[in-house]
C-alpha cells in the first residue's frame, strides 16, 4: 500500500494548541512528529482566529481526519451531508486520509457513545453497503477502525472475522488500533497476536495507539487519557513485525500530561518502528 502519510504522528487536539504552537510551530528544530490527525467534526465551519490557527499546522505537517459521529452502523440513514461537508473541509486542508469507527453513535438521536455493531453477515453487508456509499460521495477510499466493546450483543461471528468481512464487501481500507486489539482480547477472551495476523495487510493504512484504564481483573476501559501500556507497545512491535512498519498515531483526548511526556510517546513509536525495519522488515 502506498501509505497517505507516513513515520509516527499525533492528535491535534485543542487542550494542546497552546504547547504546539509554542513548542513546534516556532522551534527550528526537528519536528517531533512526522503527521497529525484531527476530529473534522470539531473544525468544520470554524473561522477566524481558530481557523487560522488550524491553518498553521495543515500548511507545515501531512494531515489525517478521524471522525466521530458518521455512525456506520446506525439504522439511521446516513448523514449524507456530513460527508460532504469532510469532503469539502479536506479538499480545503489537503487531508490525506479519512478514517471513521466501525460502530455506530446515533439510533433516533445521538447516544453521546460508540455503540458495538452485532457481529453479523447482516450486518456486516448493511454497513458495507454504507461505506460504499460514503466512498462514492467522498470519492475516495474511507478507512474503518476496529473498537473497542464491553458487550457483543447479537454476535454470530468472531469479531476479526467480522472486520475482514466488512473490509472485502465494502473495498475499504483499514486503521488498525492495536490498543482496541488489545482491550477486546482481554475483555471477551481471544489471543490478540492471532487476531492482528489475521488482518490483510494490504488493507491497513494506518494504525493507532493508546492508553487505557484497568477498571477491574476482568475489565479494560479505552480512554485515550492515560499512557500506553507496555503490553501494548509490545503488541505494536509485533503488528510491525507482521505487516510491516505502517504509519502510527499516538491518541491522547484528554488528561494531558506535559506535552515533553506525549512526544516522548510520539519518540517511542519511532524507535519500535526503526526497530523492526533494521531488524530486517516483516515476517
Amino acid at each position: 500500500m502506498n501509505f497517505p502519510v507516513m513515520g509516527a504522528g499525533l492528535g491535534l487536539r485543542r487542550g494542546l494548541l497552546n504547547e504546539l504552537e509554542s513548542q513546534v510551530l516556532t522551534s527550528t528544530d526537528p519536528a517531533p512528529f512526522d503527521f497529525l490527525e484531527l476530529t473534522p467534526e470539531n473544525w468544520i465551519g470554524v473561522g477566524g482566529r481558530n481557523a487560522r490557527r488550524l491553518r498553521a499546522f495543515t500548511e507545515r505537517f501531512p494531515t489525517t481526519c478521524h471522525g466521530l459521529s458518521l455512525s456506520l452502523g446506525s439504522p439511521d440513514p446516513l448523514d449524507e451531508s456530513l460527508v460532504l461537508a469532510v469532503r469539502d473541509f479536506m479538499q480545503e486542508h489537503d487531508v490525506r486520509m479519512y478514517s471513521e469507527h466501525l460502530s455506530f453513535c446515533s439510533a433516533g438521536g445521538h447516544l453521546y457513545d460508540l455503540m458495538p455493531i452485532p457481529y453479523t453477515p447482516e450486518a456486516a453487508r448493511y454497513v458495507a453497503e454504507r461505506i460504499v456509499r460514503v466512498q462514492d460521495l467522498l470519492g475516495r477510499r474511507l478507512v474503518i477502525e476496529n473498537v473497542s466493546t464491553y458487550a457483543e450483543p447479537g454476535k454470530q461471528m468472531d469479531e476479526a472475522d467480522f472486520v475482514r468481512e466488512v473490509l472485502t464487501l465494502a473495498d475499504c481500507d483499514l486503521l488498525l488500533d492495536v490498543n482496541n486489539v488489545y482491550v477486546n482480547c482481554h475483555n471477551h477472551g481471544g489471543d490478540p497476536r492471532a487476531w492482528i495476523a489475521t488482518m490483510p495487510t494490504a488493507r491497513i493504512a494506518g494504525m493507532h495507539i493508546a492508553g487505557h484504564y484497568q477498571e477491574s481483573p476482568q475489565i479494560l476501559i479505552d480512554t485515550h487519557g492515560r499512557p500506553v501500556k507496555e503490553d501494548v507497545w509490545h503488541l505494536l512491535e509485533y503488528a510491525y513485525q507482521t505487516h510491516g512498519v505502517i504509519p502510527t498515531l499516538l491518541e491522547r483526548d484528554f488528561n494531558f500530561p506535559p506535552l515533553r511526556e506525549l512526544l516522548d510517546e510520539v519518540s517511542h513509536i519511532r524507535n519500535i518502528q526503526h526497530k523492526v525495519s533494521v531488524g530486517g522488515g516483516h515476517e
